[in-house]
């Protein structure tokens, strides 16, 4: 027995029938033009799929791309999704001189973190500072085509650092300080950067971390690097970088963009859709990280799509979403300026000076979409907070949530702790995209459990191994037909094998995402999960690892859990291991064990009970927040784990090593 999904959860929250979305207006647009009558979100979501070539031009009409030249053909809907078509061939635009449309006295970005308070830039400030930051990357001899880098926190001159990128025509590509040196080397390394930004030091759960030791050894595993410009981000922090190869402070560099004291004018190259704009990475758990290479035009269609007609972002809206920006959702976050939207960018801990910090800043700045990860709102219930009750939040309308499949008792704490009457928006997409294939949506219900539907112009299904569509149970999730932020390619990928094998080994001609997942039928919800690349297949039945979290994890004692597959020596079968991390008040007994293959049991099948339980003290993440089950599995397999500068706390992996109780399987 697989995991069944329930056919009609609890209903959390309903849409406001009365109020007119901006998808709604495309949509009614979309039926005037294209002689159509499109009633339902499921259908104008079907419309999208079969018709993505007329869909993704509405698109770029609607959401008012600024472009110097239009283009002669959207897509060549002959080719399929493996052939990876070209997007909109002969336009021309720029990124940044979207992002940068607005000129006035609005605030574009708050900025604040730990050790800081909450320092604003308009719209105006931000294109001169942009202004600035190009001419002198102009004068370093940045041209379009080349690669500019941050090893940078989340603050205002990364976001300006990577405009002024942009509006070159040059490709931004970032990593946060809490990398490993390795970690940064293995992923700059293969792009060859000219110019790094970072900084001196930072903050971090309460303490000052300096960071030019890393930054120097970093430089010297670069040799094509030209220049170094290091922000004084910790103010009175050490920040002598004679050491440092070709370095300049901020101050100086800015000087070079502007020594008449005169704002220089800012112009912006065109350059085609699929001109690459940035490099992403995977997360290298398993090998060298793949270097993911996103166009100009697709990633900004694709956030435009998602910013304005999925969430319904106007210039009204405040956006503050958790993130670093080694993370594809600081590329998402950012993209909101395009709306004239404000964002707010946090560095440092989510829970210091206290674990309140985020929800002090909605009341400060009137946030209205906040994002995190599913695992900080479970944490939030886990510490006994009430937002709804200490705070205002009465600005706040959404809370979006990716990272990780979100818990069912994360819905019931949201709506009876935060906040009844707003979007809890579970999201998921990817790196592999820059973007979401699900998530928040305005005109229908939320469901218990479920992320609401698939976002427009995504034709995605769950598919069995066979390529058999399967509903209301485990499946590999799937896209169908092409869409513009796919990946342009990979870097260092000339024959595209990588890209092939990376998408389309297992199914011919349909991308597979490389995630489980669950589709009600009745609803239209999803139920995420986890990896594929953590599938437990024991005595035949495959499934996700989310399946067991979501059970484990409702159990008050259990602080977090990760759960692999252990294969015989020999190959011929696998049991699964469940490894679980106490809270403070927990004991681990044999009582708990019993208690927890019972529920297992009870909620999912026989066949879904661990055959081991332990108990462990750390669980491996990444940087950006994943449980990395892989990491586990090669440890408790004796297998080395490669790229640990990928992982936030790759010490923890000794205790996976040579565990007595799994010996001799």
């Amino acid at each position: 027995m697989d995991f069944v999904q329930e056919s009609k959860p609890k209903i959390m929250w309903q849409p406001d029938k009365t109020k007119q979305t901006k998808m709604d207006k495309l949509r009614k647009l979309i039926n005037e033009k294209y002689n159509v009558d499109l009633q339902t979100y499921s259908a104008f979501h079907r419309w999208s799929c079969d018709h993505y070539a007329e869909f993704w031009e509405e698109v770029w009409k609607f959401t008012d791309i600024i472009h110097s030249k239009p283009h002669n053909k959207v897509v060549d809907t002959s080719k399929g999704i493996a052939e990876n078509p070209e997007w909109f061939e002969g336009a021309r635009l720029n990124f940044a001189e979207n992002l940068l449309r607005y000129k006035d006295d609005r605030t574009a970005i708050y900025a604040t973190g730990e050790g800081r308070s909450v320092t604003k830039k308009t719209f105006r400030e931000l294109r001169e500072s942009v202004a600035v930051y190009t001419a002198a990357l102009r004068r370093l001899g940045v041209e379009k085509g080349d690669r500019v880098v941050g090893y940078i926190p989340n603050c205002t001159e990364a976001v300006e650092a990577m405009l002024a990128t942009a509006s070159i025509g040059a490709v931004w590509s970032s990593t946060s300080p809490d990398f490993g040196v390795q970690g940064v080397l293995d992923r700059f390394s293969q792009i060859r950067p000219k110019i790094i930004f970072s900084v001196n030091a930072v903050w971090y759960n309460g303490k000052v971390h300096r960071h030019l030791d890393k930054l120097q050894q970093v430089v010297q595993g670069l040799p094509e690097l030209e220049k170094v410009v290091v922000i004084p981000f910790v103010p009175d922090e050490h920040c002598d970088i004679t050491e440092v190869s070709n370095s300049c402070l901020l101050p100086e560099f800015l000087h070079m963009g502007m020594p008449d004291d005169q704002v220089p004018e800012l112009t912006f190259e065109q350059v085609p859709f699929n001109h690459p704009m940035f490099i992403m990475y995977s997360s290298g758990t398993t090998g060298v990280p793949k270097c993911m290479v996103h166009s100009v035009g697709g990633t900004l269609l694709k956030h435009m799509e998602e910013h304005a007609i999925q969430s319904d972002m106007t210039c009204d809206d405040v956006m503050l979403y958790y993130s670093t920006v080694g993370w594809m959702m600081w590329n998402w976050l950012v993209s909101a300026l395009a709306l004239g939207a404000a964002i707010v960018l946090y560095d440092g801990s989510p829970l210091v000076p206290h674990a309140n910090i985020l929800w002090d800043i909605v009341d400060e700045v009137g946030v209205t979409f906040l994002g995190s990860s599913a695992k900080w709102l479970a944490v939030m219930e886990d510490k006994g907070l009430t937002p709804g009750s200490t705070h205002k939040l009465t600005s706040l309308k959404a809370i979006l949530s990716t990272g990780s499949p979100l818990k069912p008792q994360s819905y019931d704490y949201v709506y009876k702790d935060i906040k009844k009457d707003l979007l809890l928006a579970s999201i998921s997409g990817g790196t592999d995209i820059i973007a979401c294939f699900m998530g928040q949506n305005w005109t229908v219900p939320v469901y218990r459990g479920e992320v609401q539907g698939f976002v427009l112009g995504c034709d995605m299904e769950a598919w069995d191994e066979s390529g058999k569509v399967v509903y209301n149970e485990s499946g590999e999730l799937v896209c169908r037909t092409p869409f513009p932020s796919m990946p342009v390619n990979f870097w260092n990928d000339l024959d595209g094998t990588k890209y092939q094998k990376a998408y389309f080994s297992m199914y011919k001609n349909v991308w597979a995402h490389g995630d489980f997942c669950s589709i009600n039928k009745e609803t239209g919800g999803i139920v995420m999960l986890g990896r594929s690349d953590g599938v437990l297949n024991p005595n035949g039945v495959r499934f996700g690892s989310a399946e067991i979290y979501n059970v484990v994890e409702s159990f008050k004692e259990i602080d977090d859990s990760v759960c692999v597959a252990q294969r015989k020596a020999d190959m011929s079968e696998e049991r699964v291991v469940l490894f679980v991390k106490m809270a403070k008040e927990g004991v681990f007994n044999k009582d708990l064990v019993s208690s927890l293959r019972t529920r297992i049991r009870a909620e999912l099948s026989a066949r879904h009970m661990p055959a081991v339980v332990l108990e462990t003290l750390a669980i491996p993440y990444t940087i950006s927040g994943k449980k990395v089950e892989v990491a586990v599995r090669r440890a408790i397999h004796d297998q080395s784990v490669p790229q640990q500068g990928a992982l936030s706390n790759p010490d923890c992996l000794q205790a996976y090593y040579n565990i007595q109780e799994l010996q001799g399987y």
